[in-house]
């Protein structure tokens, strides 16, 4: 998946366009991802590392909203379809992360209400996180290459201390936490599979 997500991520950095929508694209995950830990957050019982991770996610989805202007300013004034790439798999592919984690830990440890919910959040965020050093790492990787004025480098930092985070948390919520992390990045890996596709298609029309 890797190879084809380099090969993907190069036709997308070469043509400015395409590197708006992309950029857009991500900007809206990132936001959506900002919006779910907001809708997580207890009214009261909430820590400051779930404040400071909404905030940064929120920050990122701002971040690189304004890097769009450096290669065609204005070109994606909202996230409706026209401006993503793959719009579909590209909103389906964390919401039903959500729910087939949801059901997971509904299915195979019973939990239900706020101990779901918790359960969950740890680890969407925890596989999001995974899949985020990567997909990340790659772009910079290509922006550097190809010379690019937007750059990522300080998100990436930021994901790397998420994940540090999400791993602590993890270890207080469940002694197995690293079982059931695995079956979820499993889960999340196919929905990335079938995100990166539907943008290589796009890509070849």
């Amino acid at each position: 998946m890797s190879e084809l997500l380099k090969t993907v991520v190069e036709k997308i950095v070469a043509a400015d366009e395409v590197h708006a929508k992309w950029l857009n694209s991500l900007s809206m995950m990132e936001n959506t991802g900002a919006r779910k830990i907001s809708k997580y957050e207890h009214p009261v019982l909430t820590n400051i590392i779930v404040l400071k991770h909404a905030a940064e996610e929120a920050r990122h989805a701002y971040y690189l909203k304004k890097q769009i202007d450096k290669l065609a300013k204005d070109s994606c004034p909202d996230y409706t379809y026209p401006y993503l790439l793959a719009p579909l798999e590209s909103y389906h592919y964390l919401n039903m992360l959500d729910v087939e984690a949801c059901r997971y830990l509904k299915n195979k440890l019973g939990l239900e209400g706020r101990a779901l919910k918790h359960g969950a959040y740890l680890l969407v965020t925890y596989s999001i996180e995974v899949r985020a050093d990567m997909l990340y790492g790659i772009y910079q990787d290509a922006l550097t290459r190809h010379k690019s004025k937007v750059n990522v480098k300080s998100i990436i930092a930021e994901e790397e201390g998420h994940l540090e985070e999400m791993q602590r948390m993890l270890v207080e919520f469940r002694p197995d936490w690293e079982k059931l992390a695995a079956d979820i990045c499993e889960v999340e890996n196919r929905l990335f599979e079938v995100w990166v596709s539907a943008i290589g298609k796009v890509l070849r029309n």
